[in-house]
């Protein structure tokens, strides 16, 4: 029989997912967040560490609630088991409401043909549709006007199709400090709405506002539950508190050594020759490239690997299915030796963070641009 590798593919490349990670992050987030309950958000195939593996995970560590983008997503999570309550972030189109109450999830409403559409699919079954309604507070993406949420509630409140089940909010700078005093006008607008439902004897239900910063670092925004995204997956978007536990990163990215050439100093590697060779070296050839998420301009601004243990600079252009490692003069590297872009190797460690910090960007989308071509290989425990 030919082995086809770890990964199950003829190339030796993988994604390794740590749901023990996983786990551990949500009970980091349950302690410091009780008793407000964790909502895992899933959305994006699970941050690209695919979404029904960490859905369960998340589920066994203790989060109550998952949240998607996507009534396909909400719906592939319900065809493999998955049967927490799961709650669609943004108000789903009007001819997808049936298959929301089908696949019971909970749909996010905000206009007043969102609330008709969810409430004629209500009143087509035999139990109301469970909805809850977001209020924009300053995020100005998706959501009521505060102004014209209290109608709107009403609306669902009486609609006979409907009950409302929750109400929320999304907050736009909780991961920025040096600007607390719009996340604190937020959550004001927020309590005023409350306010406003409550005086005119409608419950708001379960209330939340908090994403992964403002669960970590905002006590007020906690409500009665906090949606967590990237901290599920082990990155946090501000400084832990202090006597908070650390998070695990729950992704690593692997690839083994293809190819390994000495070269001459003055050698020129990869499409530009924008790489020079400092001086005699052993080149190693690693299979992925840009088409399975590592950005080609990642080599420009200083990205390295990992082999036996030591960064290595990446050398030259990133190309589409392959890409170039200087391993340094007499390096030991061979074909097959394993090559660590995201992750930990001996007493070293790359993290999406450290990209991110590189390319300008957020930790999010290196962990979402990680393609589909990249096998994923589920692990419990490092």
């Amino acid at each position: 029989m030919v082995d086809k590798g770890a990964a199950g593919g003829w190339r030796a490349t993988w994604a390794e997912i740590d749901l023990a990670a996983v786990r551990h992050n949500v009970g980091v987030l349950i302690e410091r967040c009780s008793p407000a309950a964790v909502c895992a958000v899933v959305k994006a195939d699970g941050y690209g560490h695919g979404s029904v593996d960490v859905a369960r995970a998340a589920v066994d560590g203790g989060a109550t609630w998952l949240a998607v983008a996507l009534v396909e997503e909400g719906q592939a999570l319900r065809d493999a088991g998955v049967d927490a309550p799961i709650l669609l972030l943004a108000e789903p189109p009007a001819a997808s409401m049936a298959a929301v109450r089908q696949a019971g999830l909970t749909p996010t409403l905000y206009t007043p043909d969102g609330v008709a559409a969810a409430s004629s699919a209500g009143a087509a079954g035999g139990e109301p549709l469970v909805a809850h309604l977001k209020v924009d507070t300053g995020m100005h993406r998706v959501g009521a006007d505060p102004a014209d949420a209290l109608a709107l509630a009403r609306a669902i409140d009486k609609a006979p199709g409907l009950r409302l089940g929750g109400t929320w909010t999304h907050l736009a700078v909780a991961d920025d400090p040096a600007q607390a005093s719009y996340t604190t006008a937020q959550l004001l607008r927020f309590d005023a709405v409350l306010a406003e439902l409550r005086t005119a004897a409608i419950d708001p239900g379960l209330l939340h506002a908090a994403n992964s910063a403002g669960a970590l670092a905002e006590a007020s925004s906690r409500y009665d539950m906090v949606r967590c995204g990237i901290s599920v997956y082990g990155y946090s978007p501000v400084p832990l508190p202090d006597g908070c536990q650390s998070l695990r990163p729950a992704l690593s990215l692997r690839s083994r050594v293809s190819l390994a050439r000495p070269l001459a100093a003055g050698e020129r590697v990869s499409y530009g020759l924008r790489y020079a060779l400092a001086a005699d070296s052993v080149v190693a050839t690693v299979p992925l490239g840009y088409a399975d998420g590592v950005p080609r301009r990642l080599s420009a601004v200083g990205g390295e690997v990992l082999v036996g243990g030591r960064r290595r600079p990446i050398a030259g252009t990133v190309t589409m299915d392959q890409l170039m490692v200087d391993c340094g003069p007499g390096a030991d590297v061979a074909a097959g030796d394993e090559v660590v872009l995201l992750g930990r190797q001996g007493g070293e460690e790359i993290t999406a963070d450290e990209w991110a910090g590189r390319l300008d960007t957020i930790a999010y989308e290196i962990l979402c641009g990680i393609s589909k071509r990249v096998p994923r290989v589920v692990r419990d425990g490092p």
